[in-house]
């Protein structure tokens, strides 16, 4: 293609932006930056039923989140502005009346009970489909059948009416998808869709071709579920005389439930217990909270990672990558046809491969927030320690405080398989000749520094040291198991350890 890359994300702001848009608009995202190419935001608000307060706000808050720079359109602006559809209805008027004058639309007066009984007529006669198409429409009530006074005068009445396509009777429509190949549906197939609705706004199917026509859209990037649709929009831009510059198509695959059968929808993530959306949202008619991937304590690095993997294949085994390298990777080519199994335990382990690269002084200040929140006093220097410690063991950074509990509180019970197994004669010995040798210790209490000072005392006492380590672990922490020990007595202190050790010694005999 000699055209620029010009992708566009086009979600209706009808409440909170499900992940699977999110998916949608990296993929267009990627594909954009690959090719040098513009990603444009444009908000579909014709359906102003559904529309609901503050959903645009979100959906440009959880694009930011997840790292997705828009070039143009809804936010920084540009040369195609308004980019809200709501503000562009003259436009949509001024097509539908080209499409009526050349007559490959129609005005269409049908009242709501007249569509039912032809619906119900076409049912009763077992019909292929009970649809308003090339052959139903010349028994309804519209421009085709009725005289043009009489079309006048419904119209300088008042009267309300939709503009419909004309669809042609005997037509194959084709389009080559890049992700799926050719396309092709007989247009007896496509019904005689509504293209400018009673209230003066588009329907879908005009305004997004439109738009994307006027905002020199080269690639459609998009979900399945408009597959369907696709060969209705290539008809369009052959009646609308733009066929020669129609971006090419690219329907993505669906999400799938996390046992692999049907769509994902919000009630799987709810009754799994994990987000659908990726930024929190709080209904603003019913008040009701949905969690969000972001307040869940998920990393927009670890998202974007997980994300792009759900239908799309690098076809090498690397599975950790930065943005950059996402883009250099991505390939349509590459994406599935088959829809991808939502795997939020796929999600967790990303999010814990990130957590695990994250410098430790970015993980402190939520662990010393959790642990004065809980009545500690924790600097940030004990944070960035805890973080260091504990990172490893977690997918979420609220839970190194969780994990930290030993750190905060000395333990008041010891596990029994490990006294029973553990606490034995050269373990007491252990524990009170290290407990010595610390008392005399007046060096830099850091994790080497003790792990020499354990060693020389272990080593005059003639105690080999691989055996007593548990107890000597179950003694500071009460367990049998747990993150490197010598760090844990850093972070704990020399005081705290040593009375550690002494409790030990006089509650375990």
């Amino acid at each position: 293609m000699s055209r620029p890359v010009r992708v566009r994300f086009a979600p209706s702001p009808t409440g909170p932006l499900h992940i699977g848009g999110v998916r949608t608009a990296l993929y267009n995202y990627l594909f954009a930056r690959k090719m040098g190419g513009k990603m444009l935001l444009r908000i579909e608000d014709t359906d102003q039923n559904r529309f609901v307060p503050g959903a645009e706000e979100y959906i440009q808050e959880a694009l930011k989140w997840i790292g997705i720079e828009i070039d143009e359109g809804q936010g920084p602006g540009g040369p195609h502005a308004p980019y809200r559809q709501s503000e562009r209805k003259e436009i949509y008027q001024k097509e539908a009346q080209r499409l009526i004058d050349e007559g490959k639309a129609y005005y269409a007066f049908d009242t709501a009970e007249e569509l039912d009984a032809m619906r119900k007529r076409l049912e009763e006669a077992n019909a292929p489909a009970a649809q308003y198409n090339a052959i139903t429409r010349m028994q309804m009530r519209n421009s085709l059948t009725m005289k043009p006074e009489e079309v006048k005068a419904r119209m300088d009445a008042g009267d309300p009416f939709v503009i419909r396509l004309k669809t042609p009777r005997k037509e194959e429509v084709r389009l080559n998808d890049l992700i799926r190949g050719w396309v092709n549906v007989h247009s007896s197939a496509i019904d005689d869709k509504v293209l400018l609705k009673s209230d003066g706004l588009p329907t879908y199917h005009l305004a997004n071709i439109v738009d994307d026509h006027l905002m020199e859209i080269t690639h459609v990037i998009r979900g399945e579920e408009w597959l369907p649709s696709a060969p209705l929009h290539v008809l369009l831009y052959r009646y609308l005389g733009w066929e020669d510059t129609m971006p090419q198509f690219a329907h993505l695959p669906l999400l799938l439930k996390p046992e692999g059968n049907g769509k994902l929808s919000k009630r799987d993530a709810d009754l799994g217990g994990f987000p659908i959306f990726p930024l929190q949202w709080t209904d603003p008619v019913t008040g009701v909270t949905a969690r969000g991937f972001r307040e869940d304590g998920y990393l927009p690095e670890a998202t974007i990672n997980f994300l792009a993997l759900l239908g799309w294949n690098p076809g090498t085994e690397q599975e950790l990558f930065t943005m950059d390298e996402l883009i250099a990777s991505f390939d349509l080519t590459q994406v599935h046809k088959a829809g991808a199994r939502f795997d939020i335990q796929k999600a967790q382990w990303f999010n814990h491969q990130y957590i695990r690269l994250q410098p430790d002084a970015a993980l402190a200040p939520t662990v010393q927030q959790q642990a004065e929140a809980d009545g500690f006093n924790c600097s940030l220097e004990k944070a960035e320690k805890i973080a260091a410690l504990l990172k490893g063991r977690v997918n979420f950074a609220h839970e190194i405080f969780t994990e930290a509990g030993t750190i905060f509180n000395a333990p008041t019970t010891y596990d029994e398989a490990i006294v029973t197994a553990k606490w034995n004669d050269d373990a007491k010995k252990a524990v009170a000749v290290f407990r010595d040798a610390l008392q005399m210790f007046n060096g830099a209490f850091m994790a080497d520094e003790i792990k020499h000072t354990l060693g020389d005392a272990m080593q005059q006492a003639g105690i080999k040291q691989g055996k007593i380590m548990q107890a000597m672990r179950l003694a500071l922490t009460g367990s049998g198991a747990g993150p490197d020990l010598m760090l844990t007595m850093e972070i704990i202190g020399k005081e705290e350890t040593l009375a550690r050790l002494e409790k030990a010694l006089t509650t375990l005999g």
